[in-house]
């Protein structure tokens, strides 16, 4: 589903949608394709977005806006990246924030690691792209320039069932294109952690099945620096005390409420979890 304001269409692929069974990037090429507008604010349907800047209509399935919160990241991007006016400024692809967060008043232990793991992902997300080497963007909460993301439709793979954020962030650095952030907590997009182990376990396998295919130098050498940092906290575990504390700050820098102690328990089991998600996900390459 597509809903357009102003110049900007907010475009939905939705779960559970056929479409031709050839997956999201072919919902999103097709939605993408039908806007009309200079830019298009790709969200995920299980996001949760700030209150009263949109309303579901569970008749069918539409997000509709009032108009307020696209008028307000107009403003923004005129105001930040757009002084003298000139089109040729603005972004390309913008990086909006999520934030993890659960539905339970007292989250379980695997939520809280995931809400630790995911305020980490999501600083290093913002930090890199504000630095002008982004390593990671997701899909989920992304304004896009609709031209620019049909030009790099092509390089999205897709044979491999996600990856359509990811991918498509390399095609826009390899061609130079214009990557900012607007970090601000009024577009900040809610997004729940998984609750089962089984199902933690599957997303990860399917993050990290998309890694062969990257080939950016920055993506690449960010993932050879955790990957490397993690395999000789596994050899040598006084690693951690050097590697916990720059952790931890990239934690609360983007997510204050995540305690000390879910912080260190997710330092000492991320090594093996993520090795684990690896080797998985390099084994579900070979159904692609």
């Amino acid at each position: 589903m597509h809903l357009s304001s102003s110049n900007i269409t907010i475009v939905v692929p939705r779960r559970g949608i056929n479409d031709e069974g050839l997956g999201k990037k072919h919902a999103l090429h097709r939605l993408v394709s039908a806007a009309t507008t200079d830019y298009v604010w790709l969200q995920d349907d299980d996001i949760l977005l700030p209150p009263a800047a949109f309303t579901e209509d569970s008749a069918t399935s539409v997000r509709r806006s009032d108009g307020n919160i696209i008028s307000n990241v107009e403003n923004k991007i005129n105001l930040d990246f757009l002084p003298e006016g000139h089109r040729s400024s603005s972004p390309d692809l913008l990086i909006l924030p999520l934030r993890m967060q659960s539905e339970h008043a007292h989250p379980s232990l695997l939520e809280r690691l995931q809400i630790a793991e995911y305020a980490a992902i999501q600083q290093l997300t913002i930090q890199s792209a504000q630095k002008g080497k982004a390593v990671l963007c997701s899909g989920a909460n992304l304004i896009v320039r609709r031209s620019r993301w049909l030009e790099s439709y092509p390089d999205l793979h897709p044979e491999i069932p996600s990856g359509d954020d990811m991918f498509l962030l390399e095609s826009f650095k390899r061609r130079g294109l214009k990557i900012a952030v607007l970090d601000d907590p009024q577009f900040t997009a809610i997004v729940r952690p998984q609750t089962s182990w089984s199902s933690f376990f599957k997303q990860r396998m399917r993050w990290a099945g998309k890694a062969p295919k990257y080939t950016d130098p920055d993506i690449l050498r960010c993932g050879a620096m955790v990957l490397l940092l993690n395999l000789l906290q596994i050899i040598c575990p006084l690693v951690l005390l050097v590697k916990f504390p720059l952790e931890f700050r990239l934690i609360r820098q983007r997510d204050a409420s995540v305690r000390f102690s879910t912080a260190l328990l997710l330092e000492l089991l991320y090594p093996f979890y993520m090795l684990l998600s690896l080797l998985g996900g390099l084994f579900r390459i070979r159904r692609w």
